[in-house]
């Protein structure tokens, strides 16, 4: 959050109607339905009385940015996208890729800076490259060929086809075939399922504070990967 409130006034911020914090709804082998919460931590201003009492967050936030509550979720996740990919050894001088990236997320939205990182074999000598959207080529120190999409609408499909020369190699080592990873960032997206019921601020003098909540899911650090 980022707070910039004169005084100290009280906030409320309630999540989903129906939140399962460490799995506590299930009972007699079965579950109930809602979003499931693991290790769930959070600041210390947050009175965590109120929290158990009703799954509201209600705190006296500190000027500026700071990290109201961290969560993990495990279970039922709305991954962003799909990547189907098809690669294939055509003896020892050649490698052919096919990859299909489907947006799993609304058509309303949109993912940005997407950049898929396809591995290829160390020896590697060029590659011919096509792509649907955006741009790709192999970049010799990454050891993959690198496709960047500015701008990836929901619902979307995009594919990529490379045919990968190989240089010939005394070594008669096989390709290990690292994961392909992905980065990206989807605004106004929520791969957990949690969501913001309502922010409200109570201050006894009656200013009034402008509110808003923005929903950002990214990856960024390769540990969106898929194993060809």
């Amino acid at each position: 959050m980022n707070t910039k409130l004169t005084g100290m006034p009280e906030c409320k911020f309630g999540l989903n109607d129906k939140l399962v914090i460490d799995r506590e709804n299930y009972h007699h082998g079965s579950r109930k339905a809602g979003v499931e919460i693991d290790d769930c931590t959070f600041h210390r201003c947050v009175r965590l009385g109120k929290f158990d009492a009703d799954r509201t967050i209600t705190f006296i936030p500190p000027d500026g940015e700071f990290e109201l509550m961290r969560y993990r979720v495990t279970d039922n996740i709305n991954l962003p996208f799909r990547v189907i990919p098809a690669v294939q050894e055509e003896g020892q001088t050649r490698v052919s890729i096919n990859l299909k990236v489907i947006a799993n997320f609304s058509d309303k939205l949109y993912a940005q800076h997407v950049i898929v990182r396809i591995p290829v074999p160390r020896n590697t000598s060029k590659a011919k490259i096509k792509v649907s959207l955006g741009r790709a080529k192999y970049e010799p120190e990454q050891q993959a060929i690198v496709w960047r999409v500015k701008r990836f609408l929901g619902k979307a499909e995009c594919m990529l086809s490379a045919d990968v020369d190989l240089m010939p190699t005394v070594r008669k080592k096989a390709w290990s075939r690292p994961p392909i990873s992905v980065d990206f960032q989807v605004p106004m997206f929520t791969a957990s399922g949690v969501i913001v019921r309502f922010l409200r601020v109570y201050d006894k003098s009656g200013y009034h504070a402008n509110r808003w909540v923005r929903y950002i899911t990214r990856q960024d650090v390769t540990g969106y990967q898929v194993r060809i």
